[in-house]
């Protein structure tokens, strides 16, 4: 079972660099994706529906802004839009399809950069993401939640980890959040399968300067999984063969047969 994340940074900017066509050569059972900047009537058919792939979203209120979706080759059971908060659910950052006993989810996490107001406002967001997550471990299900959460977790998972102590995404509080989530019994699938990997696992880049030529990136973009799924993880890489956004995907093969 192969499935994939990107924050594509803009669904329409990604189309025209190709992603999609991308996607149709990975032969994925299912891509998660962020950020799609855009509302239902700004999706083409292709976007929507690609190729043997069929798109379920959640899309935020505020046009051009965040949102998330994911996209199946096999029909889901079920879908799930949001987290049960009325805030965070108008912008759109979380979307669950079921698929048996297995549940794929794709979560957008805010990033808090922008602002101390923004700062706050991903802390309420951890702050009430936790207990979501809590619930659905509860559920004796696997999950793979898949998406950008906008935190690195260790100074192996960033170039200028000194430098950054003190920025969002790298903050103490952050870090000690993702620390109580893996203790609870969530997974770093990447992680898991190569603990000393440093550079290789890079997933987010700044615009500025020339932080992608240089590789001076951030691990952001996660796969999280329950205990059982997590522990079938055989492969996982991230796609830099092109560029479709400052992010690049992030691939998990698993060893089960959820998809066979």
């Amino acid at each position: 079972m192969k499935i994939i994340s990107a924050n594509l940074n803009g669904i329409r900017s990604a189309n025209t660099k190709g992603f999609f066509d991308w996607m149709a050569t990975t032969d994925a059972d299912v891509v998660c994706v962020q950020e799609l900047k855009a509302q239902s009537a700004d999706l083409t058919d292709e976007m929507r529906n690609p190729g043997d792939y069929r798109g379920f979203f959640h899309y935020a209120e505020k046009k051009g802004y965040s949102g998330v979706g994911i996209y199946c080759r096999r029909e889901p059971d079920r879908i799930v839009e949001g987290i049960g908060h009325l805030g965070f659910d108008a912008e759109g950052r979380f979307i669950r399809a079921d698929f048996g006993d297995l549940s794929v989810v794709s979560v957008y996490v805010p990033s808090g950069s922008s602002s101390p107001e923004r700062q706050e406002a991903k802390f309420e967001f951890l702050d009430e993401f936790l207990p979501v997550m809590d619930s659905l471990r509860s559920e004796g299900r696997e999950f793979v939640v898949c998406g950008d959460w906008n935190i690195a977790h260790a100074p192996i998972d960033l170039k200028n980890w000194k430098g950054n102590v003190r920025n969002s995404g790298f903050l103490p509080e952050e870090r000690a959040w993702l620390d109580k989530l893996y203790a609870s019994g969530w997974t770093d699938a990447y992680r898991s399968l190569y603990p000393e990997a440093g550079k290789d696992g890079y997933t987010w880049w700044s615009n500025r300067g020339q932080a992608y030529a240089k590789n001076v990136g951030w691990r952001i973009d996660l796969h999280v999984a329950t205990a059982g799924i997590a522990g079938t993880a055989k492969e996982s890489s991230v796609f830099k063969g092109q560029k479709f956004s400052d992010h690049a995907p992030l691939i998990v093969e698993y060893d089960c047969g959820y998809f066979a």
